[in-house]
């Protein structure tokens, strides 16, 4: 056990704690996305990228609202598994173009966002924690302010 310790540290392996079905061609950069939750929790995550149509369906099925949206969290309880995060490529693809930074920025502040949901944050009712542990977050990985952050601050 030791020896692998050393192996990992030696090569700079980072282990894999997201589970990644990619329903679409976005490109995914697992690296960061695994840094970012091993800052968090040492949990796994599953992460699906998947279409407008798609996350439209899973909203209106676990949430009762009949529109797209840009992330889902879907919290698991007392499983080695955090949970799920549903993320929708398009609006990755959207916002990066409109907000004039990168597909893989975007990816990783629509990720954090669901990751603080499933570890019990909730911005809509808290008093700015949820605010403050994405602005260190953002600060930590040298992101672009997120939509939590633009609307707020």
């Amino acid at each position: 056990m030791e020896l692998l310790y050393s192996f990992e540290v030696l090569f700079d392996i980072i282990p894999f704690m997201i589970e990644l079905d990619n329903r679409t061609s976005l490109e995914i950069n697992d690296k960061l996305l695994n840094e970012i939750t091993q800052t968090l929790t040492d949990k796994e995550i599953e992460l699906i990228i998947t279409t407008q149509e798609e996350i439209q369906h899973i909203n209106y099925q676990h949430r009762n609202i009949n529109k797209a949206t840009d992330v889902l969290s879907f919290p698991y309880v007392d499983m080695p598994i955090a949970g799920s995060i549903v993320i929708s490529a398009w609006h990755v693809l959207d916002k990066s173009i409109e907000l004039g930074h990168t597909n893989e920025d975007e990816l990783c502040l629509l990720y954090i966002h669901g990751l603080l949901h499933l570890l019990g944050y909730n911005h809509e009712i808290d008093d700015g924690e949820m605010r403050q542990e994405e602005e260190r977050l953002i600060t930590k990985f040298n992101l672009p302010k997120s939509l939590i952050i633009r609307t707020q601050g």
